[in-house]
């Protein structure tokens, strides 16, 4: 019995140790959750944003709804990121559409003031645009259609780093943007973070982020 009891005991302390390393490694990472995956503590909106049981953050639209023309229903955080990696996970039903926004100048107006790494259900087609999925829109087109099925979740992360904006999705980079070389070389280099609302379902699980240390911006 006494033999057992000590396996028993080396078990759990292994395991606590196992326990350990994995908080370290997610610590030494350097990433932090974006939500608190009971609230929406940390943003603001004016929208139908709801957060479910299980931390998923979903958007329901109101009866009668479509188009999106409500600026101020958008999902956007209360602080600003300049340097950061952003990862997260989407999923929309069929037609679905919606966006995720950084560098946001104006909460109010994030379409016209940050950049918009498309969400919209373009599985299966051949040659993307930039407002495609995977796209930035009005800037530049995926090098290629990472898109799953609608229903099906999809992955974003999202690297700004001084001048330059990637787009992994799905664990393929589709976007390497140079900014002071493209359409968007005068907007605003540290902003808002913002989910788009489109009046469409969508869901946004495992939003996370870590902060980079600030970095001179190349001379253009």
């Amino acid at each position: 019995m006494h033999c057992r009891s000590s396996l028993s005991l080396a078990g759990v302390l292994l395991m606590m140790a196992f326990a350990g390393v994995a908080q370290s490694s997610e610590t030494e990472n350097g990433f932090r959750p974006l939500f608190d995956g009971v609230s929406l503590n940390g943003w603001q909106t004016t929208g139908n944003w709801l957060v479910a049981e299980d931390g998923t953050i979903r958007l329901e639209p109101r009866p009668g709804e479509s188009g999106w023309k409500r600026f101020d229903a958008y999902l956007c955080t209360t602080g600003r990121y300049e340097n950061f990696v952003l990862d997260l996970e989407f999923k929309i039903e069929k037609e679905g559409n919606s966006g995720v926004f950084v560098h946001v100048g104006d909460g109010n107006d994030p379409v016209k003031t940050g950049f918009e790494v498309q969400i919209l259900d373009t599985y299966g087609k051949a040659r993307p645009t930039a407002h495609d999925c995977g796209g930035i829109v009005n800037t530049q087109a995926p090098v290629k259609n990472m898109a799953k099925p609608a229903g099906q979740w999809n992955r974003y992360t999202i690297t700004c780093n001084g001048n330059h904006m990637r787009v992994v999705f799905n664990g393929e980079e589709v976007i390497d943007l140079d900014v002071p070389e493209s359409v968007m070389k005068d907007h605003a280099a540290k902003g808002y973070i913002a989910f788009q609302d489109e009046a469409k379902p969508v869901w946004y699980r495992n939003v996370r982020i870590k902060q980079l240390p600030a970095s001179p911006r190349d001379p253009e």
